[in-house]
C-alpha cells in the first residue's frame, strides 16, 4: 500500500470503524506498521501511575493508532474525504485532489 498519500500535518477524515466521520490532524505516521495517529480521534483510556508529572494519577485519554486504510485526506473545498493523484511538477511531486483538482 502506498503510504505517501498521508503525511504528518495533513487533515484527514476517518472512513470506517467506531470513529468514522471524525476529522483531525495527523500527528504521527508509522510507515513500517502502516498506522497513523490522528489528534482527537480513536481515544482510549490509559491508567497512569502517580508521579511528579501526574501527582493524582488515574485515567487519561490518549489517541490510539489507526490503520492507514481507514483514513482519507480531507479537502476543505469539497468538504469531504477525497482521493488524490500525485503529479510531478518540476523536481517536486504534488498531491492533487481528484474532486477539486487543487493541491493539498
Amino acid at each position: 500500500m502506498s503510504i505517501a498519500r498521508i503525511k504528518k500535518g495533513d487533515t484527514v477524515v476517518v472512513i470506517s470503524g467506531d470513529s468514522s466521520g471524525q476529522t483531525g490532524e495527523v500527528q504521527r505516521v508509522d510507515a513500517r506498521r502502516e498506522k497513523v495517529v490522528v489528534k482527537g480521534v480513536n481515544l482510549v483510556k490509559k491508567a497512569v501511575r502517580r508521579s511528579q508529572l501526574t501527582p493524582e494519577g488515574g485515567f487519561i485519554d490518549i489517541e490510539a493508532p489507526l490503520h492507514i486504510s481507514k483514513v482519507m485526506p480531507y479537502d476543505p473545498e469539497a468538504k469531504k474525504g477525497v482521493r488524490i493523484s500525485r503529479v510531478r511538477n518540476g523536481a517536486r511531486v504534488e498531491r492533487i485532489s481528484k474532486a477539486t483538482n487543487k493541491v493539498l
